[in-house]
């Protein structure tokens, strides 16, 4: 096999894809940030901050997921100059976006009674801390998943590049604000876990309006985002955008939702093992963000193609960047192999004998955790490039079963057996997330290469 014919599109998917993930990184980087931060204050506060951002995670995961429909029906519509889909896309994506963003809002505030459920039998010590600051980050939901539809938008229109600005921009205010108000610089209270919380919606709101005028003052999407009649609105593009995000909606939160079992589990192991867990989760989360970066820009030339019919390319365009994440994944395994003991210890406070020994069990965990870390990256880099692919391909409905199936048949009952304190512990959680992604990977892969056949079978029966 001639490996030239795949390479040789490297350049032009890093161009369009390392501005996504840099973006990407950047909503992880404000949990890094948050993380490194509070786990100066102790680690029950970085445990709350873990079950706080818990709830989080799958309200956003539903958010996200649900906005990547805009991003193929934009690219589709750019391909064949269609200015009026594209502008009544992105109109109806962002009308719908900004109706789940407030209803995720209003669920996370009723759903957090749950912190003191039985269910979750988590300790009193993390919930206690966990509910203000979940009281306030659950605002910052509305103006993230508004973000998520812009930035949907531009990644449909190849302007990968806006978005990352915007979330630069967040993320350097998300810095100065923890600073001044998680510890009390400046003249301003120190509000502790809650300042976090501030920073975030503060950041959050910033970003959002930044990406607008930005997108405003851009010659080639000016005139999508502005004069835009939010209220005027079509059922069939509100069905068709439904019908897309729906499904890449739950797909999200089934990944998302077992990443999040794995912090509850945790938290029954006690707070060090869940302060532990959130440390492995956030440096993974970090390498998943490169992934993700590389699924948009498999959303977006797939997208192109298709709108093209040019399926012989779209396969060999698509195989390019499986191939591309691959490489990635290996780099970042062997980075979590060499560093696994040094990496968590930037997450904690070294110097307070007072809480040491808690320090160094949390530290031990992670660099446990980060072993199984480092088995998996493959994996999950390849399911979530090729689900990318798939959703450009405007394939929703099949690989939603197979993320329920991976997930929660396969990958759950492992992490839950395993991950007993008399069992492997934290590790078995992990060994279950390993199983799920690992089955993922396989199985929409499969999905992939039946799909790109048949439409090249039935395109040249078709003309011949």
């Amino acid at each position: 096999m001639d490996l030239s014919i795949y390479t040789k599109e490297f350049k032009y998917n890093w161009t369009l894809a390392a501005p996504v993930m840099l973006g990407m990184l950047g909503h992880t980087f404000v949990s890094f940030v948050d993380n490194i931060m509070v786990g100066q204050l102790g680690t029950a506060e970085l445990a709350a901050v873990s079950l706080g951002n818990s709830f989080m995670f799958i309200a956003m995961s539903i958010g996200i997921g649900f906005s990547t429909a805009i991003t193929p029906l934009i690219a589709e519509a750019d391909a064949s100059n269609n200015f009026l889909k594209a502008k009544s896309t992105f109109k109806h994506g962002l009308f719908l976006c900004s109706v789940l963003g407030i209803s995720m809002f209003l669920l996370l505030l009723l759903s957090k009674s749950l912190l003191h459920s039985n269910f979750l039998n988590q300790p009193k010590e993390v919930v206690n801390l966990a509910i203000p600051y979940l009281d306030l980050v659950a605002f910052s939901l509305i103006p993230l998943i508004i973000f998520q539809a812009f930035k949907q938008f531009s990644d449909g229109l190849s302007m990968t590049r806006y978005p990352m600005y915007a979330t630069i921009i967040a993320n350097i205010i998300n810095i100065i604000m923890n600073y001044i108000l998680i510890f009390g610089k400046f003249g301003f209270p120190a509000f502790g876990i809650v300042g976090a919380a501030y920073g975030t919606v503060i950041a959050r709101l910033i970003m959002v309006l930044y990406l607008w005028w930005l997108l405003a003052n851009k010659d080639l999407s000016r005139r999508f985002v502005t004069n835009i009649k939010i209220f005027v609105l079509e059922k069939f593009m509100l069905k068709k955008i439904i019908s897309l995000g729906a499904p890449s909606a739950l797909q999200m939160f089934f990944e998302i939702a077992i990443f999040t079992a794995a912090i509850w589990l945790s938290g029954l192991l006690g707070k060090n093992p869940q302060a532990a867990n959130q440390i492995a989760l956030n440096l993974s989360s970090m390498t998943f963000m490169i992934a993700m970066g590389l699924s948009v820009a498999a959303m977006v030339r797939v997208g192109n193609q298709k709108g093209l019919l040019k399926f012989i390319e779209l396969r060999r365009i698509a195989i390019s960047i499986f191939l591309f994440a691959c490489i990635f994944a290996t780099g970042f395994a062997i980075i979590f192999l060499i560093f696994r003991f040094q990496l968590p210890k930037v997450y904690v406070d070294l110097t307070d004998p007072e809480n040491l020994i808690d320090t160094m069990e949390v530290v031990n965990i992670a660099s446990q955790l980060l072993l199984v870390a480092a088995i998996f990256q493959i994996s999950d880099s390849i399911q979530v490039v090729v689900l990318g692919a798939l959703r450009g391909l405007q394939d929703v409905n099949i690989p939603t079963i197979i993320t329920f199936i991976s997930y929660w048949i396969i990958g759950f009952p492992i992490s839950f057996f395993l991950g007993k304190e008399d069992v492997l512990g934290s590790v078995g959680i992990w060994i279950g997330l390993l199983s799920g992604l690992s089955s993922a990977s396989i199985l929409l892969y499969l999905r992939f290469n039946y799909l790109t056949l048949k439409l090249i079978k039935t395109k040249n029966h078709g003309l011949t």
